[in-house]
């Protein structure tokens, strides 16, 4: 079992866990197309994309039970996170020399 279906107990109550498990990637999900993928899209396209986003994720829970689904998508998170930061100064250097 993965250490996220672990800490939410998917085993002993398996209603709540899933539940806590399927919010957890789903959320992971959103921060990793946000830093990563997202572009600006109008609403509507960005609504077929967030209910594509959900679906995917009812399967990536099943297969979260016994596979490091979420424990991925935050290393993911973290790589992505750490490479905004570095992004932004680096273009925050570059402005102050152009100066």
């Amino acid at each position: 079992m993965s250490f996220f279906a672990a800490l939410y107990r998917v085993d002993k109550n398996s209603d709540v866990g899933m539940w806590m498990l399927y919010l957890t990637i789903l959320l992971l999900s959103i921060v990793v197309y946000k830093l990563g993928f997202a572009k600006k899209l109008p609403l509507l396209k960005s609504i077929i994309i967030y209910l594509f986003l959900g679906f995917g994720c009812t399967v990536l829970t099943f297969l979260g039970i016994f596979l490091p689904v979420a424990e991925g998508l935050v290393v993911a998170a973290l790589i992505l996170i750490i490479y905004k930061i570095r992004l932004y100064q680096s273009k925050k250097e570059d402005s102050t020399i152009n100066m």
